[in-house]
This record gives C-alpha cells, sequence and structure tokens, in this order.
C-alpha cells in the first residue's frame, strides 16, 4: 500500500514563480527573517531551504547582491557611452548584425561623479558640523546682545562689540 504524502511547502518556492517572489522580496531589502515570514515558515526553516535548494540560495543572493552590481555596471557603462551590435533586415530582407554606438549619457555621468566624488557633490548638501557651529555662534551672540543692551550704557555696549568681535575671530 502506497503512502500519499503531503507536498512539502517549499514545493510552490522552488518554481520560477515562488523564486521569482524570494529575488523580488530580497531586493527589495527584506532580511531573510522578513522573507522567511513571507513564505509562512521560520528563517531557520529558510536556512535548511538555502542548503539543500541551491536555486532558493541564488535568488536570494541575486536580489541582494548582484542586481546591484548589475545597475551599477550599466549606469557606468551609459556614463562611459559604448559599442553594442543590433540585427536588422536589409531591403532584401536579410537579417545583418550591424555595430552601433551609443554615445555616453551625461546624466548617467553628473549621478555618478555626484553619488561618488566629493568634488562633485551637490553643494546643498548640509554640513552638520558648520551648522552646529553657526547655531552655537548665534546663540552666543544673542546672550551678549541681550546682555549688552539690557544696561545700554555706553561702557556694556563697547564690551559687547570687544567679545563679539573676539568671538567672529575664532
Amino acid at each position: 500500500m502506497s503512502r500519499k504524502g503531503r507536498r512539502g511547502k517549499y514545493h510552490e518556492w522552488i518554481t520560477e514563480e515562488g523564486l521569482t517572489k524570494i529575488e523580488g522580496w530580497a531586493r527589495d531589502g527584506l532580511s531573510d527573517k522578513q522573507i522567511a515570514h513571507n513564505i509562512g515558515i521560520t528563517e531557520q526553516t529558510l536556512n535548511v531551504w538555502k542548503k539543500k535548494y541551491p536555486s532558493l540560495f541564488e535568488a536570494l543572493k541575486k536580489g541582494k547582491e548582484v542586481v546591484d552590481r548589475q545597475v551599477e555596471n550599466a549606469l557606468l557603462k551609459n556614463a562611459l557611452g559604448f559599442h553594442y551590435t543590433e540585427q536588422t533586415v536589409t531591403n532584401l530582407g536579410d537579417v545583418v548584425d550591424v555595430e552601433k554606438y551609443e554615445k555616453p549619457s551625461t546624466t548617467a555621468q553628473i549621478f555618478w561623479l555626484r553619488n561618488r566624488t566629493e568634488r562633485w557633490a551637490n553643494k546643498d548638501r548640509i554640513d552638520i558640523d558648520k551648522v552646529k557651529a553657526e547655531t552655537e555662534y548665534t546663540k552666543e551672540k544673542t546672550k551678549m546682545l541681550r546682555e549688552a543692551t539690557s544696561g545700554n550704557s555706553e561702557d556694556k555696549l563697547k564690551k559687547y562689540f570687544d567679545k563679539l568681535d573676539s568671538v567672529m575671530d575664532e
């Protein structure tokens, strides 16, 4: 008598559709624990599956690493320009390979430089240390102004401006 066992849950996840979902979740930045939750298993079970089913391990790996590199490489390729071969049909109906050139993309170059080099970074990025220093300066200046104007004596105002000059020199 043959026993018909229940198919394991992994069967639906090692199909092309299941692996595509898993790869997509990894690409979206989900952790293994979150992916396991989406599948309806524990993280420990997912770890067992990764060892047992190489296609599942590769889907996770591709989603997490490879796609980022592929996009980075494509951006660089577009920034520098590239040659490629395209098939086209002649007037006689023959299919021939035609060598073409895609010129460098200025947009890709700007994006690359702004994100990879300090010299090309957007000037409107906030320098936290500079903002903190300016805030402290403004607080000190306000405090000194309040002190100087509280009595309105000429001597106090002179001290205020002397102190202000020393703070500005720092």
